[in-house]
């Protein structure tokens, strides 16, 4: 058939385009709802993991079914001079798991390999010819026009290795920043996945999104030989994340898009750390409870009001690009690390208070505060 009709229609089948569809499919069932996913499974090649207060526990029935590996002991982070254990639990969901899921839940609902030639407020055109019509369009497919933010980079490759003796990490390292700094903010993410399968992935918070991914991987086998591990690489991944430290919000969704969007097109993310999953459930969730009538307006509206509350965090990013030098970034999240637990918490689910805000700021300034003061004041180019 040449023409479809659908109630609603997502485009893209990463994780927020993913979550929503799940949410309404739980929800709202009556709805007639496609999503559509260019690549061959929806979720592509991406690990999301997650802390436990990033979700609230009402919440968490949304996620828990693509959950792969759950560490209930904790996770740790190591600095130059510094170590220390996190007693909050940790979760990581693979492609894999979203995948199966995504897949088993809907069914004919979820259309891959499609490519999309146009979108409209009421119709999404496909490359193949076919036109899908639809009472609202949910763009989720990416990230927007980022020419409109200023951003640092968060760029990674990670490997999956298979040890021949046990590799003798017991939970998750979310930095391992003892390595040697290299473009920016350099650090090692562990993830055990059992005694002889572990992820690690090498991370930059880098002032550009230039990925070398052959010297990334010469990296992680030279830290896995430093550690003593005779492994195999059986699976690989990388991104670029943007960090936004400022940008022109009516830029970067003008007004005047009559169509919907989520996740990172919407801005909807956690923009000193690029962490979307927490926002993309929460998103996810109120969409189930909005008209499908007004829906371009009322997801703007919902990211336009993100935006806003999240203008601390892009001011720290602010400094941390502006005001660190990149060898020293290091130690804004040494220092960062050092304080109370459910304050680091809120930090990561994109929810501190205003006492949190304070403190991070409080103290003795892991960066100078000329600099950090004349980072601030200018104003962007």
């Amino acid at each position: 058939m040449n023409s479809i009709d659908c109630d609603l229609v997502i485009v893209g089948g990463g994780l927020a385009g993913g979550l929503a569809a799940l949410a309404l499919v739980a929800l709202r069932p009556e709805l007639r709802l496609l999503l559509i996913e260019h690549g061959a499974e929806p979720g592509g090649n991406h690990i999301w993991s997650f802390f436990d207060g990033d979700v609230a526990p009402q919440d968490r029935w949304l996620v828990d079914p693509m959950i792969a590996h759950r560490w209930t002991q904790g996770h740790a982070v190591i600095f130059p001079g510094f170590q220390r254990d996190l007693a909050t639990p940790y979760n990581s969901i693979t492609s894999v798991t979203f995948a199966v899921h995504v897949r088993k839940t809907l069914g004919d609902r979820l259309l891959i390999g499609a490519d999309v030639r146009t979108l409209a407020p009421d119709r999404v055109t496909l490359a193949d010819g076919r036109i899908i019509h639809a009472q609202a369009i949910l763009d989720a497919r990416g990230p927007g026009d980022l020419s409109a933010l200023r951003c640092g980079w968060q760029k990674f490759v990670g490997h999956a290795l298979r040890c021949a003796a046990p590799h003798g990490v017991e939970r998750p390292v979310i930095m391992d920043a003892s390595v040697d700094q290299h473009d920016g903010y350099r650090f090692v993410y562990l993830l055990p996945w059992d005694d002889h399968n572990i992820f690690v992935e090498d991370t930059y918070y880098s002032d550009t999104p230039n990925l070398d991914g052959v010297v990334l991987d010469e990296r992680i086998a030279a830290y896995a030989a430093a550690k003593g591990w005779d492994a195999q690489s059986v699976h690989r991944e990388e991104g670029v994340l943007p960090v936004v430290h400022g940008g022109d919000f009516d830029r970067y969704w003008p007004v005047s898009d009559p169509v919907a969007r989520a996740g990172v097109r919407a801005g909807l993310f956690q923009p000193m750390t690029g962490y979307s999953l927490p926002d993309a459930v929460r998103f996810a969730l109120w969409l189930a409870r909005q008209p499908l009538d007004g829906l371009p307006a009322a997801t703007r509206a919902f990211a336009r009001a993100h935006w806003r509350q999240d203008g601390y965090y892009r001011m720290l990013g602010k400094m941390l690009f502006g005001a660190a030098r990149p060898d020293e970034r290091w130690r804004i999240f040494s220092r960062f690390y050092g304080l109370h637990p459910a304050l680091i918490q809120r930090f990561y689910a994109g929810q501190s208070t205003m006492a949190d805000r304070l403190r991070i700021l409080c103290g003795k300034p892991p960066v100078p505060i000329r600099d950090a003061m004349r980072t601030l004041l200018n104003p962007p180019a």
